[in-house]
């Protein structure tokens, strides 16, 4: 099972879905093209603590993070 998490600032949202079934790895897709459409940045992570911004749907990664733009002022 693979998982996305979508920080904000309430906290996270984790979604699963199995990369062997067609269907959520759509649905998967579609969620990542509209959360960096909206702004948030993508990372999967590569090792304890770190982590690689990716600009594409990766249906492999075994965790992709999601963090909100960050607003200044």
């Amino acid at each position: 099972m693979a998982t996305q998490i979508v920080m904000d600032r309430t906290g996270d949202t984790r979604h699963t879905f199995d990369i062997h079934d067609r269907a959520e790895v759509e649905k998967a897709e579609r969620r990542f093209m509209e959360l960096t459409g909206a702004g948030f940045t993508a990372a999967v992570r590569t090792g304890p603590g770190e982590q690689r911004v990716i600009r594409s749907f990766d249906p492999t990664a075994e965790e992709t993070l999601f963090y909100p733009r960050l607003v200044g002022g």
